[in-house]
């Protein structure tokens, strides 16, 4: 027998009510590992993200490694692939996204100093070159994870799913704060 009980079907989601879509995006580019691709899709369901954008080499959920990490979340979770990040980063600047680039750059700030402009794009580079500069330029800003330890990084799925839970919960602080004051 298990005790197991959906989040949502708690009392503990009701301040989350209001938030049906996270206005937040992710963009991958050139992420080689698939199941970290898939393991973003999984991240990306759970925080309730609007979308991924798949670029470069970043698998798609016809892989095997996507799909197997994904467990299903690429059914539920909106995807695009595209070979040229640079222009779905222009398209999303178009549609005025804030375009943060979650790097360890010296020009980031710290992820929980961070005053995110909903919509928020993320955007994660490959897993040990990081982004490119050519998209790291297009960047409205870097923003990093405090790192303590010796080695400097996480894992880029894992660092998705600090920055996106990260985000919801400032999200959810907003909209509290706008129904506070109305």
């Amino acid at each position: 027998m298990t005790d197991r009980l959906p989040y949502l079907a708690t009392t503990a989601a009701t301040p989350y009510d209001a938030i049906r879509t996270l206005p937040v995006t992710l963009l991958l580019d050139n992420v080689r590992s698939g199941y970290n691709a898939g393991s973003f899709f999984r991240t990306a369901d759970a925080a309730a993200a609007e979308k991924i954008y798949l670029c470069g080499i970043t698998g798609t959920p016809a892989s095997a490694a996507v799909r197997k990490t994904a467990l299903g979340a690429e059914e539920t979770v909106p995807w695009e692939h595209t070979w040229d990040a640079v222009a779905a980063a222009r398209s999303l600047i178009e549609r005025n996204y804030q375009i943060a680039a979650i790097e360890t750059s010296i020009h980031a700030v710290d992820l929980f100093d961070w005053q995110p402009r909903f919509p928020v794009c993320l955007v994660f580079g490959h897993e040990v070159d990081g982004v490119r500069p050519e998209l790291a330029a297009l960047c409205d800003t870097h923003v990093r994870i405090p790192m303590l330890g010796r080695k400097h990084s996480l894992n880029v799925a894992t660092a998705g799913g600090v920055v996106l839970f990260e985000l919801l919960r400032k999200y959810r602080r907003m909209l509290e704060h706008a129904n506070i004051h109305t």
